[in-house]
């Protein structure tokens, strides 16, 4: 038995040895039999897009129609209208003018005519990609890896008016998405705190995002109040 009890005790003290070292275990929370898989490009590399930090909607997960994402018809509204002639700024590459062509999710890239033309609350970037042709129901999926548990701040950039978006994690409901000011336009765009919620998990997670017609949204913006632990 007092064998038994030192190999305990020698084990404990192993598991908190590597516990100051490498800090608390972070498990994946995705849930089980989820097949889709963080986007990755040639350009951009990272996987995972990290909370606290910002997550790039067009960058939603490898998977197809009903598993990264659901659009209400099969066509990237977005790379069909920039096929059109003066839809593409000169000199800009084809990996942001058709983003994804081939998938249903509509995406497109804010333009000198359209979205800088005017003043703006707020300017997007240069070429920021934004999800549009927003049709009720639609949503996409993110692998997130949350870095630290915490209360949480949501900033975004957006266009036009609030359309009734929530946020999910692993499949369940983590807070509304309220868009507070009607822009007027969809190329109008300003920046707003859209939401408080606190996450508690860290790891590997599912977020989706479920969204109606009424908005050009670009990215969210994780932004940590306080930790937690």
């Amino acid at each position: 038995m007092e064998k038994i009890r030192n190999y305990k005790l020698k084990i404990s003290a192993l598991a908190a040895i590597l516990l100051i070292a490498t800090g608390p275990v972070a498990f994946c929370q995705v849930p089980a039999g989820y097949v889709g898989t963080p986007y990755k490009d040639s350009v951009y590399q990272c996987g995972a897009q990290n909370i606290p930090g910002r997550i790039e909607l067009a960058y939603y997960d490898f998977g197809g129609e009903g598993v990264a994402y659901h659009d209400a018809d099969a066509s990237n509204n977005g790379s069909m209208l920039n096929r059109s002639e003066g839809h593409c700024r000169p000199g800009i590459s084809e990996s942001i003018c058709f983003f994804r062509e081939n998938e249903g999710v509509d995406i497109s890239y804010t333009k000198d005519w359209a979205d800088f033309n005017h003043p703006n609350k707020t300017d997007p970037k240069v070429n920021q990609l934004y999800i549009g042709w927003q049709e009720d129901g639609e949503w996409t999926n993110y692998t997130v890896d949350i870095k630290v548990k915490g209360r949480y701040r949501i900033v975004t950039v957006y266009g036009n008016h609030d359309n009734g978006s929530t946020l999910w994690l692993n499949h369940t409901k983590l807070t509304d998405i309220k868009l507070p000011e009607d822009t007027g336009n969809w190329h109008y765009w300003t920046q707003a705190t859209v939401a408080e919620t606190t996450i508690e998990k860290t790891g590997l997670n599912l977020l989706t995002l479920k969204y109606n017609s009424g908005a050009n949204l670009a990215y969210l913006d994780f932004i940590l109040i306080e930790a937690i632990d």
